[in-house]
């Protein structure tokens, strides 16, 4: 804006007619000039702008009632709290006269989640009936190292309960079947007279994803079917861990606690950790990578949700926005990166820019009431469409067609070039942004014209973030920064085999059995 509000304020009538003609003709281009912009901006939607698609006003989307965006916006800014008392109920402070220091604010400190200490424990209420008995026995004497016959009485020394989901099978009826195990640990006395008792350790493996440190053992509540349809709830259906415990209560009768709801969350993420290895090298071995970020809340910070897919595996990372994650994670990589025009991808060689983020800003700068932006607008514009027929048909034609692209429209591209070379000073900032934009990010924006059978969109990363912004609206990301990474994992399995063609419920279901009984785990699904 050229007028200033300050300015604005002090415009009236007998400002103007008290100006010199040249004076009031400037002041008027400037208002003009303004007048255009802010229409521009009143006139920009997801069609001709980067602007996602959930920031159109309802009654565009064809709704009633305020969008589902709107309803997030609002639950994420929360009101000021009211006190109810009246100020005339409240006490007055006397000031001391003879104190001049000043007052220092206090600082209230955030009490921790979680249990408070001191607070009286709760422990389970409800009584489950196992459908099943599974015993344990130590299998050698603790004394004499004997191997202890299975004739020998035992007797159970203490025990725990399992409750776990059954899945519908071909040879079994549909649906889930909720399953109760009792677990009994015995306890068998040797020929020599040593009593040795099994153990089932709780804590068999150690996983360090941030702190505090993750463990995996077979001393659990939550079975692993059970686990997989809680992640299931979570990840899939975007239910918060009290939706998952009424869910749970009101249709399989099962009451489980929100905190064992989440500890069973991040069992589950610390369980498949180690397959991010394998997801990597497949990755890197793909000759293209979709790459695409959106902000990220973590405890009232702003990250960003990272996602690298290829075509056979989707990776999601929570960080920052900068190039440390590129440098750590694609510095082998000698395929091609496609991405938007974030400055952090131009550090790499082979990249190619996504077509429709600049033909929804030239489309934008088309329906401009500038002048001058309107026709580089409709220029680059038209010049993209026409490249775009230029490569569909060679794309469906013989090998000879592809190789003549670069050549059949060397006219158009240099026309457009020297154009964009023209709006380096443009006066109007859009066309100005958009003419630089073009030229340094020239040979990533038409690389595909040498390259025919490249992508033209980026469509591949933004439609897999679609469902995560879904979740990070209604959840408002994550707490801590181990979360952020569990769910960064739980992301990336479940999407990955869903690439593949593949149940993630019944991989999670394995994985965690697997890792519990102290197991390596289950490769990927090809």
């Amino acid at each position: 804006m050229k007028v200033s509000d300050h300015s604005l304020r002090q415009l009236d009538e007998a400002y103007l007619t008290s100006l010199e003609r040249v004076a009031l003709q400037g002041l008027s281009m400037r208002l003009v000039s303004d007048l255009k912009e802010a229409r521009d901006q009143l006139g920009s939607g997801p069609q001709n702008s980067s602007r996602p698609p959930g920031s159109r006003p309802a009654w565009e989307k064809g709704l009633g009632a305020k969008s589902a965006d709107a309803d997030a916006e609002a639950e994420a800014e929360e009101p000021p709290v009211k006190s109810s008392e009246p100020e005339s109920a409240k006490p007055v402070q006397a000031v001391k006269p003879e104190s001049t220091a000043p007052a220092l604010p206090s600082k209230k400190v955030p009490r921790p989640a979680g249990k408070q200490p001191g607070a009286p424990g709760v422990g389970r209420t409800q009584t489950l009936i196992a459908q099943a008995l599974e015993e344990h026995r130590p299998t050698h004497c603790a004394g004499c190292a004997a191997p202890l016959a299975l004739s020998l009485p035992g007797q159970a020394y203490t025990g725990f309960q399992t409750v776990d989901v059954r899945f519908g099978e071909p040879t079994t009826p549909p649906g889930l079947t909720l399953w109760v195990t009792d677990h009994r640990l015995l306890e068998v006395a040797c020929v020599c007279g040593h009593r040795t008792c099994a153990r089932t350790s709780r804590v068999l493996v150690e996983i360090e994803l941030g702190e505090p440190a993750l463990k995996l053992g077979t001393w659990r509540l939550v079975g692993p079917g059970l686990a997989a349809l809680i992640v299931s709830l979570a990840m899939r259906f975007r239910l918060s861990r009290a939706r998952i415990a009424e869910f749970l209560h009101d249709w399989l009768g099962l009451k489980l606690s929100v905190g064992t709801i989440n500890a069973t969350l991040h069992e589950a993420a610390a369980a498949i950790a180690p397959v991010e290895e394998a997801l990597i090298a497949d990755l890197l071995a793909s000759e293209i990578i979709y790459a695409d970020e959106t902000p990220w809340p973590e405890q009232g910070q702003i990250f960003w949700l990272w996602v690298f897919r290829s075509l056979r595996v989707t990776l999601y990372y929570v960080t920052h926005r900068g190039r440390e994650l590129l440098n750590h994670l694609l510095p082998e990589f000698a395929g091609w990166l496609m991405s938007d025009g974030w400055v952090a991808y131009r550090i790499w060689p082979r990249r190619l820019r996504c077509w429709p983020h600049l033909i929804r800003k030239a489309r934008g700068l088309a329906e401009s009431l500038d002048g001058t932006a309107q026709a580089f607008g409709t220029q680059v514009l038209a010049t993209f469409e026409s490249f775009m027929h230029t490569i569909y048909a060679a794309r469906a034609g013989p090998v000879e067609a592809q190789a003549r692209v670069a050549a059949d429209c060397a006219a158009e591209l240099k026309s457009l070039r020297e154009a964009c070379e023209r709006q380096r000073r443009c006066a109007h900032p859009k066309t100005r942004a958009l003419g630089v934009e073009l030229l340094n990010d020239w040979q990533a924006i038409f690389q595909v014209l040498e390259h025919p059978l490249l992508p033209l969109s980026n469509n591949e990363a933004e439609r897999a973030l679609r469902h995560w912004v879904i979740l990070r609206n209604l959840s408002h990301g994550t707490r801590t920064a181990q979360g952020s990474r569990l769910f960064a994992l739980l992301a990336s399995v479940i999407d990955t085999c869903r690439q593949r063609g593949h149940c993630p419920w019944r991989y999670l279901q394995i994985a965690v059995e697997q890792r519990r009984a102290g197991r390596a785990l289950p490769p990927m699904p090809v």
